[in-house]
């Protein structure tokens, strides 16, 4: 089956490589406009078979809804080329609902970190003492580390199953460093030097994103300049990103959008970090952002068998030269995605030119089988 080229011409607006600001962006690139155009009922028509077999996979639920068993997904959207090829929703959910991140919030935080890097107004290799009151011990801390989770700080990243009390994170959120949250991390001791052990910290992730506000402040851009540099240029008009009491960013977990708006997110790392022609993100911060970890690298012990980071991104590429392979099987190693507790993701990829995003509330760990549902969604969102 064909589709209507005026439909797939619909879907793009192309800019010129040339445009202000868009030194790097790809000649032919195109973008999304004021909507995401759908090819939904043309791509259903097409493959019947593979769509029917995503929504009974990541749709059906197991047993009664209040008893959150099973896969529980709240919305899914696929699009392929630009079009929206695949959108459903579960439970009340629709296109215009927001739907809480958790920490796909860290793939924005270091988004937001790659605009103030591009607005020359922070760089990797300086410590958090030039932006935060921060002990003396904790200047050998750097944006770099930061990003790639090797601050060193002594943080449990723990949340159901273990005593709230164990739980850095939730600590931090809810518990007694919830109005400073920067400040409790700062508080915590070290365990390693910093860069020297990869370890998961949404500790790391709100420092990152406290220190980028702060850069950006100290260069006289408002309170508002995530939506101004970052949301508003992409369309993501649904974005909510939370502070708390003394001010900073919820980088780690508190990010808020409607599953088409994260698409947008996802489709500006698809494209280099580039916009209708302007460059969103320094040239080389998405390859970089996308590289294995490099105390993974240097065989640090990944955190789990899926689970292979980059910088605040989780790969599908082996860990290591060496040993196990790539974590999705069935998945191009290209992909790369913002995962967030319960299920949420941001998938990207770039060798077919797909953004996968899926929202949901699996309470179960462990049901939702990752690879699994990006197989089925791979096959089920083709433009045929």
């Amino acid at each position: 089956m064909r589709l209507d080229a005026t439909l797939v011409l619909a879907a793009f607006v192309a800019t010129s490589a040339g445009a202000a600001g868009g030194e790097g962006c790809p000649e032919d690139a195109a973008w999304p406009a004021e909507d995401w155009p759908t090819a939904v009922e043309a791509v259903r028509a097409a493959r019947p078979a593979e769509v029917k077999s995503l929504e009974r996979y990541a749709f059906t639920l197991d047993g009664l809804d209040a008893a959150r068993r099973g896969i529980r997904t709240d919305g899914l959207v696929i699009v392929h080329r630009g079009l929206v090829t695949f959108e459903r929703y579960g439970r009340g959910f629709g296109p215009g609902t927001r739907h809480l991140g958790w920490s796909v919030s860290k793939s924005v935080t270091s988004a937001l970190a790659g605009v103030a890097v591009a607005r020359g107004v922070l760089r990797l290799g300086d410590s958090i003492c030039r932006y935060l009151a921060a002990p003396q011990e904790r200047c050998g801390i750097t944006v770099r580390h930061l990003l790639e989770w090797t601050s060193g700080l002594d943080w449990t990243e723990s949340y159901e199953g273990q005593a709230h009390q164990a739980s850095s994170v939730l600590a931090m959120l809810y518990g007694v460093g919830r109005r400073d949250m920067a400040g409790f991390v700062l508080a915590q001791g070290a365990r390693d030097a910093p860069g020297a052990r990869w370890s998961y910290s949404s500790g790391d992730s709100l420092l990152l994103a406290a220190v980028a506000g702060r850069a950006m402040a100290a260069a006289g851009a408002g309170p508002g300049w995530p939506w101004t540099e970052l949301f508003d240029p992409l369309g993501m008009r649904s974005a909510v990103l939370e502070r708390d009491a003394a001010g900073t960013l919820v980088g780690s977990s508190h990010f808020y959008a409607t599953p088409r708006d994260m698409a947008r997110f996802g489709w500006l790392f698809l494209e280099d970090g580039c916009w209708r022609g302007r460059r969103i993100l320094p040239a080389g911060w998405v390859r970089q952002a996308t590289e294995v970890s490099p105390p993974l690298r240097a065989g640090s012990p990944p955190p789990a068998p899926d689970a292979v980071p980059g910088r605040q991104w989780w790969l599908n590429r082996p860990a290591t030269k060496r040993g196990r392979s790539a974590p999705w099987p069935g998945v191009p190693e290209d992909a790369y995605a913002a995962r967030g507790h319960w299920g949420q993701a941001i998938v990207v990829i770039p060798s077919l030119q797909m953004v996968i995003v899926r929202v949901g509330d699996d309470r179960d760990e462990g049901a939702l089988g990752f690879a699994r549902l990006l197989r089925l969604a791979i096959a089920a969102g083709k433009l045929p």
